[in-house]
């Protein structure tokens, strides 16, 4: 076994409270494009940028050209969760892992079985009427053509951060908790360039960071353990 696969292994094995950290990296090995890799959706032509496209503002103003770019791009019904997802389900179920704090909107580590996670960006299996309220399955928001109504008439509004939106002081407050707690931090598949969300590390008190990212992050010099690499193929190797 790898060094590094080995030291990784024991410091979830001797460790009381380990929780999870993941941004989009943890997906892409599902099939689901993250934001800024040379595929991701930064880098997609379109009439406007996507970070502009899924703002609040935009979506108010131009709810049909964002469900285009929504539909297209954001939701993937089809993808199953990998290795990454499957294999933090099982450190929880053995009680190893604590807690999932996620930036992505994919529920795929609910469906690996991961039962205590705080999505900070919400979800895109969540859908409530923007007039009375009513939830609304991702399935109905992808099976109406242009903007899904509500049978009330209103305008379905996916249940996820958009720019200019603050994030569930909520899920905040237990995603903070969570890292404060821990011994052990595995940050894993996530740029760490996302604020407020990427601030979130700094409440962490311990010293066993854990980074696993394919590329350089600038706060591995605070880190006591460093892997380059996919996060599920990482993770499938413990």
């Amino acid at each position: 076994m790898d060094p590094k696969i080995a030291k990784l292994k024991e410091m979830i094995e001797t460790s009381e409270n380990t929780v999870f950290f993941g941004g989009a990296g943890v997906s892409t090995e599902s099939g689901i494009p993250d934001f800024r890799s040379t595929s991701g959706l930064y880098n997609q032509q379109y009439d406007h940028p996507p970070e502009t496209i899924i703002s609040h503002s935009f979506f108010i103003s131009n709810a049909a050209e964002f469900y285009r770019f929504y539909k297209a791009k954001m939701v993937c019904l089809e993808a199953k969760p990998n290795a990454a997802h499957l294999k933090l389900a099982e450190l929880e179920s053995e009680g190893k892992l604590k807690a999932v704090v996620t930036q992505n909107i994919d529920n795929l580590h609910q469906m690996a079985g991961s039962r205590n996670v705080f999505e900070l960006h919400g979800s895109v299996f969540r859908n409530f009427c923007m007039r009375c309220g009513k939830a609304h399955t991702a399935e109905y928001i992808m099976e109406h053509e242009g903007i899904p109504k509500c049978g009330c008439g209103g305008t379905i509004k996916p249940d996820v951060v958009l720019y200019e939106e603050p994030l569930d002081q909520d899920v905040i407050k237990g995603a903070v908790q969570a890292i404060r707690d821990a011994d052990v931090l595995i940050v894993g598949g996530t740029s760490l360039v996302v604020y407020p969300a990427a601030g979130l590390i700094e409440y962490y008190r311990g010293n066993k960071l854990i980074l696993i990212n394919k590329t350089v992050l600038p706060q591995e010099s605070r880190a006591a353990l460093v892997i380059h690499g996919k996060i599920g193929e990482v993770m499938s190797q413990i």
